[in-house]
């Protein structure tokens, strides 16, 4: 068995002398040090010992720890290094019997304290190093959100949004260096926030609060269609709905949104869950612009593009869990390309409106079996005076899974 010969040691605002006996014996026995400027200096000046400094890129050093394994080497870590920190990058490399992790309270943890929320029932997120859209996601009536700040400038940016989505009077509190002597508390609301300067070094409490005639955007699939933007390619709402509950999106699974249109179905997909990933495959230029902006909008900034057309564009793409095929699905060797990339267990979907699309599916239906389902809606819409159904094109949905 391999010996522990890594560990993450988490410190707080007030440093050193908050740590335990156990922590601070990590750091003493260690002959190399890994950290940031900031938790280095923490060290006594005459400490004479091997020092790695987080480089950027991350990912340089994380290597340069990689290529020592099984020397003594401890990493010095903000907080709770398993909550948005260090610990998760570096798990992901080396494995847990090879670490011992002691852990600070983080600062959803300190923000809970003082804010007396239930941490059990706010939403946490950090834009730390990543998109400020996320938030987009996050926000609906009543939530109260805790967010890892990236600088100085997140509150301002955080209230923005807030603003522009129509929650301008959402409480907004900013906690600085919560821990130690100069921890302060900063309490406005997004529409008035002011430019007041804070600490580089702090969380956001947001209690989320809509304008009067806001209409939320739940995270169930079925978005309106309004809050896309779209040229008509899009999966109507009710249809979109169906599809999202046939392709069953788990977290962490990665979905093939091939002809992806507007990006409705990848959209919906990552809005399930913040661990879903998707790939959204379209051939058009003008499409591909209303993707970008339909998945800022609406929360979901990570969502991957390819320029292209299918099947060559699904050429060196990681297996997905799940596809979905919502154009070109005459395309030749489509289905065998999709089929051969997708993994055991996982769902492939596809939606049609042509005859010639029903055939391609009633070709793959006899190859590999699944489900065919004619999805018919009809929309109650003026006629004249009076109100009279209108059908839109009827939806041919295969559905199949491959088998283990």
């Amino acid at each position: 068995m391999t010996e522990k010969w890594l560990s993450i040691v988490g410190i707080g605002e007030d440093g050193l002398q908050g740590l335990s006996a156990i922590a601070l014996s990590l750091i003493a026995q260690a002959k190399v040090i890994v950290g940031g400027d900031r938790h280095l200096a923490m060290l006594p000046l005459d400490d004479q010992r091997e020092k790695i400094v987080w480089t950027s890129p991350i990912a340089t050093s994380v290597e340069q720890i990689i290529k020592r394994r099984g020397e003594s080497i401890c990493v010095l870590a903000s907080g709770d290094p398993m909550c948005y920190g260090i610990g998760v990058t570096l798990g992901r490399r080396i494995p847990i019997s090879e670490m011992t992790i002691i852990p600070a309270p983080s600062a959803f943890s300190l923000a809970c304290a003082r804010m007396g929320w239930f941490l059990t029932e706010v939403e946490t997120l950090s834009l730390n190093g990543r998109p400020s859209f996320l938030l987009q996601s996050y926000i609906y009536p009543g939530a109260k959100l805790l967010i890892l700040s990236e600088g100085k400038d997140t509150p301002a940016i955080v209230s923005e949004i807030l603003t522009n989505r129509g929650y301008g009077g959402s409480k907004i509190t900013v906690l600085e260096r919560m821990g130690g002597t100069h921890e302060r508390i900063i309490e406005g609301t997004a529409a008035s926030w002011s430019q007041i300067e804070v600490a580089a070094l702090n969380a956001i409490a947001v209690d989320c609060i809509a304008d009067a005639g806001v209409v939320p955007l739940a995270r169930l699939p079925g978005l309106p269609d309004n809050a896309y933007h779209h040229d008509g390619q899009l999966t109507k709402r009710e249809v979109r709905a169906i599809t999202l509950a046939a392709l069953a999106p788990t977290p962490g699974q990665l979905l093939w949104d091939v002809g992806a249109g507007c990006g409705s179905i990848s959209i919906e997909w990552m809005r399930t869950h913040p661990r879903c990933r998707a790939v959204a495959i379209e051939q058009n230029s003008s499409r591909l612009l209303y993707i970008a902006d339909n998945a800022t909008t609406l929360g979901t900034p990570n969502l991957q593009t390819i320029a292209g057309k299918a099947p060559a564009a699904l050429k060196d793409l990681p297996k997905p869990d799940a596809i979905f095929i919502g154009g070109g699905v005459t395309a030749t060797g489509l289905f065998d390309v999709c089929w051969e990339a997708l993994r055991p267990g996982g769902r492939l979907v596809a939606n049609v409106v042509t005859v010639e699309g029903e055939q391609t599916l009633f070709q793959w239906h006899e190859r590999v079996g699944g489900d065919l389902t004619r999805i018919a809606i009809q929309r109650a819409e003026p006629i004249g005076k009076f109100l009279g159904w209108r059908g839109m094109a009827p939806v041919t949905q295969w559905i199949v899974v491959k088998s283990n």
